[in-house]
């Protein structure tokens, strides 16, 4: 493509629907004559089925090419790099699946066998406690974003316990997209707040919006803009004269850990996203798991059940408890990723954790400052995991931040997060992990870099991007507001989808 079709790896073909390649007689069976194996009068007349579906006539090597064509175009992890900003798309070690992979042996789930799962995830509880300051912990979160709803449930709770229910939530415009809506579904009215000119939240913003209404700050530390927030302990302090918690969302732990504690800094409560910090599988490879931690003061408000140990010295599960906010997940359908989360740590130790963070922020900033000479960066201030760049010098040539994603996809790279946060204007937000190793990251750099050049030189071929992938660029306007979510169409919606591609 324009001179680098050899950094594609979409082939040119566009693969055809299987009922695309239907013809009567490809699927020609060869029985052995006589059908004396198993003969027709022998089969149960309740299982056979006279009307089968409609489906298509297609040979076996089709079918299983057609399929093996199709997971090629799945890009994943596995592929390259994945820079996704704020979603930490990391690389997970395969020995931790595997570990995690004994956990079908437990069944049936007996006492002696519960009992050990629990003994792991005592320990995993305490191996988190450790790495973030916290005092104690619950790991039914099935994901981030529960995880915030949990955590404010707590609060919510602890402060009716105290006999002063407050409405309001404070929210940084740099915080995470689902905590405005984790506080509304908890029942508080959040409350957006600006961050300071350099993208951090400042103590000052702070004191003019506390009140005695307020009942917590939501804070992302680092923040979306991968800045760490330099004024959280101040901040802090603020908050609990004011008898107001301090919410963590902890979703760019990576970034910090085994460098810094959130308990150490003034947090009350915070959540986890093991699937993003802790390698295990994020998004289709799920589920997630959104364990919450609190400080002391917060613990008779977890949920329900908690794992206590008996007069044996076995663990068990307490299921009542006048003051938790009780049940909020109904089994372990995550342990798996429980699992994987004490396997990566164990395998890491101490040592390794804080290299996590490390490495991290060397990746981000090793691409950072290659893209600088090309791409505009909105904050000086030094930025951890991620950073956001914008479109602003190619946008003179009529390139946008929706051009230069798409264009990634043409060069076999997958986008960055895009138009996010919402404190940059057109912003392409792009964390690399500390997985990704320099090659990968100089390919990147690359690409990004030949972007930025084509955008000078070349702006009008920005339009028909990617032009080498199966589906080439869509009118999204389009197609959100004629939905056509079945197969099953009339024509007219047919012909219509048909004229828009």
């Amino acid at each position: 493509m324009h001179g680098r079709k050899d950094l594609t790896i979409f082939p040119e073909r566009v693969e055809p629907l299987l009922l695309a390649m239907n013809e009567e007689g490809k699927n020609a069976r060869q029985l052995p004559a006589p059908f004396d194996v198993y003969p027709l009068d022998d089969i149960d007349k309740d299982i056979l089925n006279e009307d089968l579906p409609g489906l298509p006539d297609v040979s076996e090597v089709e079918t299983v090419r057609h399929f093996t064509r199709l997971s090629r175009l799945n890009y994943g992890i596995d592929n390259g790099i994945y820079p996704l900003g704020s979603c930490t798309m990391k690389y997970n070690p395969k020995i931790c699946e595997e570990i995690a992979g004994s956990v079908k042996d437990i069944h049936p789930a007996d006492t002696y066998a519960m009992t050990n799962v629990l003994k792991i995830l005592i320990e995993l509880s305490k191996d988190l406690e450790e790495i973030c300051g916290m005092d104690a912990s619950t790991l039914w979160g099935a994901a981030g974003a529960h995880g915030e709803l949990i955590g404010m449930l707590i609060i919510k709770k602890a402060l009716e316990e105290k006999g002063e229910p407050r409405s309001t939530v404070l929210i940084p415009d740099t915080a995470h997209g689902t905590n405005p809506a984790s506080s509304t579904i908890a029942g508080f009215s959040p409350v957006q707040i600006p961050s300071g000119p350099r993208g951090y939240l400042e103590a000052s913003t702070i004191k003019d919006y506390l009140d005695d209404d307020v009942a917590a700050l939501m804070i992302t530390n680092p923040n979306t803009l991968g800045i760490f927030e330099q004024e959280i302990a101040h901040i802090a302090e603020l908050l609990h004269n004011n008898g107001s918690y301090l919410y963590m969302d902890g979703a760019n732990l990576n970034a910090i850990l085994g460098t810094s504690r959130p308990g150490d800094m003034g947090v009350d409560c915070m959540h986890l996203n093991l699937h993003k910090t802790f390698a295990s599988p994020h998004g289709g490879g799920g589920p997630g798991s959104g364990p919450v931690l609190v400080k002391r003061h917060l613990m008779p408000y977890l949920p329900l059940p908690w794992i206590v140990a008996d007069e044996k010295d076995s663990y068990t599960l307490k299921w009542d408890s006048p003051t938790s906010i009780g049940t909020i997940h109904s089994g372990m359908g995550n342990l798996a990723v429980l699992i994987k989360t004490l396997a990566y740590i164990l395998s890491l130790g101490p040592e390794g954790i804080k290299d996590v963070s490390h490495v991290a922020t060397l990746n981000a900033n090793y691409i950072k400052t290659r893209l600088s000479k090309s791409f505009d960066i909105p904050y000086t201030t030094p930025t951890l995991h991620e950073f956001v760049l914008t479109d602003k010098r190619q946008q003179a040539n009529g390139v946008t931040t929706m051009d230069i994603a798409k264009a990634l996809i043409g060069f076999g790279i997958h986008p960055p997060t895009i138009y996010f946060p919402l404190v940059v204007n057109n912003a392409i937000m792009i964390e690399p992990t500390e997985t990704e190793p320099l090659e990968e990251l100089k390919r990147f750099a690359d690409v990004m870099e030949t972007i930025a050049s084509l955008a000078e030189t070349s702006p009008e071929i920005f339009k028909d991007m990617p032009s080498v992938s199966p589906v080439g660029r869509v009118d999204e306007v389009w197609a959100a507001r004629h939905l056509i979510l079945t197969w099953d169409m009339g024509e007219s919606n047919k012909e219509a989808a048909v004229s828009k591609q």
